[in-house]
């Protein structure tokens, strides 16, 4: 049966029991009924507020219970939700903004002088609760990206706001008891939490992410299904053996990961104590020209690939566009099974399109023989220091292993004589000593990478490098160096010899 998305909590109030939960965060439980009775009072109320059918309306909130109380009230104004981070700056919202033109912003920050808008806190008082009947949205989401060059662009989803209560639900299965670590801003966890509540199951969610807040989350509600980036799943590794062992994570059928590169020494980490069976890699981007998933099972035995594209095409082509033999490294370039611009369309950017449809993510790697994928890094990421390529995703991989970093980020800075030099900013605990391990780096990554692609300068700092989604914006962090460079601030710690 196809179902309109914003009807989808009283389908399952209806079904399950309204007093059945489906949402919790904090401790806080939403029921079926009470979700579709709150939905649909904001949803009269941003009626009132002028959203029309095929309006954008953006959300700018944190993870919780109200979030999806106003995606599903969007949805039943026949609208389409476009999820922002509630903590952008002024200048980046702005540029979002101009180009998305909602008819209401719910949320965000007051700096971001929206035409219309209703605070976080906002109440639809004096609404009824009685079911909404709306057209169902031509597009049921649109997220951005793009902000850390400074041109953002919004991605629109081609999919309509509808869904058929009797096919299988996309990775996350019918009634998927699920945790949500991420923030609901990215593309991954907004797809995957608003996918277990279309499939009828119980969701979790993290207002932000703590490593053993997770393990406690997942033993408490008896989660099957988890979608984490590498960051999070280093950080859990990182714990104490005995405080890992405290928790029963025995409930667990999937473990997914996504969005960034993931080292390969933490993934048999995991699959040792897991499971190869319920570990799961996705790749792809918000467009969904294509994607490939590969379970643990078969990442065993092609270790480091992310599996092979089985909705779509691939390809891999050099700087003149011309596709390589198998096994050789180049661009990446999917296609969508049915064809060019059927999955998205851009606001504020042109698709990058070759004659034939084909289309890049910017990412590099190769493919072999049986067509599965191995990624290196992303083309405007790479280093090219004297003449050779150093892909920072590979030497972040080697940093994160140890123990001592909580996370990294590794750029090119320029230098006269070889081009650009490999800088890595460093995020450790308080309680580290950045002049240990500084003097331990040179041995510890000498079994892990030659000796050209060691970084030469370092920076230590206790802020956080990646995002709760694992994100680092590189771009932002070169360009800030840079500048910092020109201004002749002293950041920069030499390497030991």
């Amino acid at each position: 049966m196809l179902l309109p998305m914003g009807d989808t909590p009283r389908w399952y109030a209806d079904r399950k029991g309204h007093d059945t939960p489906a949402i919790i965060h904090s401790g806080e439980v939403l029921t079926w009924s009470q979700l579709e009775r709150g939905a649909n009072r904001r949803a009269r109320a941003f009626m009132d507020l002028g959203v029309k059918p095929g309006d954008f309306v953006a959300v700018g909130l944190p993870n919780s219970n109200t979030f999806y109380e106003n995606t599903f009230a969007i949805w039943k104004c026949g609208a389409t939700p476009c999820s922002l981070s509630y903590r952008l700056p002024p200048g980046e919202a702005a540029a979002i903004l101009e180009l998305l033109r909602p008819s209401l912003v719910i949320g965000g920050e007051a700096n971001w002088n929206a035409p219309k808008s209703v605070p976080a806190d906002f109440v639809p008082e004096g609404y009824d609760d009685a079911p909404v009947a709306a057209p169902v949205a031509r597009y049921w989401k649109a997220m951005t990206s793009g902000g850390s060059t400074g041109r953002p662009k919004v991605i629109v989803d081609h999919m309509p706001a509808i869904h058929d209560t009797l096919a299988i639900p996309p990775l996350v299965h019918q009634g998927a008891r699920l945790l949500n670590p991420g923030p609901l801003y990215h593309n991954a966890p907004f797809i995957i939490s608003h996918s277990a509540l279309l499939g009828g199951g119980l969701l979790v969610g993290m207002q932000k992410f703590d490593a053993e807040e997770a393990l406690r989350l997942i033993a408490e509600h008896r989660i099957d299904w988890v979608n984490f980036v590498p960051t999070m799943m280093s950080r859990i590794w990182s714990l104490p053996e005995d405080v890992r062992k405290r928790y029963d994570v025995s409930s667990l059928k999937t473990v997914f990961h996504m969005a960034a590169p993931m080292p390969q020494w933490l993934k048999e980490a995991w699959i040792d104590w897991l499971g190869a069976e319920k570990i799961y890699e996705l790749y792809g981007g918000t467009e969904r020209q294509a994607s490939t998933v590969i379970p643990g099972t078969e990442w065993v035995k092609r270790k480091g690939s992310v599996g092979r594209v089985e909705n779509g095409q691939a390809k891999v082509v050099d700087e003149a566009g011309n596709e390589l033999p198998r096994g050789e490294v180049g661009e990446i370039f999917l296609k969508a099974a049915d064809g060019p611009g059927t999955t998205y369309h851009y606001i504020g950017a042109d698709a990058k399109r070759d004659a034939d449809g084909w289309e890049s993510l910017g990412d590099i790697g190769h493919m072999d023989e049986e067509g599965y994928i191995w990624l290196a890094d992303r083309r405007s990421d790479m280093i090219l220091r004297g003449g050779a390529n150093t892909y920072p995703a590979e030497v972040e991989a080697a940093l994160i292993a140890n123990p001592d970093i909580r996370s990294c980020a590794v750029v090119g800075l320029p230098d006269p004589d070889l081009g650009a030099r490999i800088h890595a900013i460093i995020e450790i605990a308080p309680e580290t000593s950045a002049d240990a391990l500084l003097a331990g780096l040179p041995a510890f990554l000498s079994e892990r990478l030659s000796r050209p692609k060691h970084p030469e300068s370092y920076e230590f700092t206790n802020a956080t490098v990646r995002d709760d989604a694992g994100k680092v914006r590189r771009t932002m962090l070169r360009d800030e160096r840079i500048r910092w460079m020109e201004e002749g601030r002293d950041f920069r710690i030499p390497a030991p010899r």
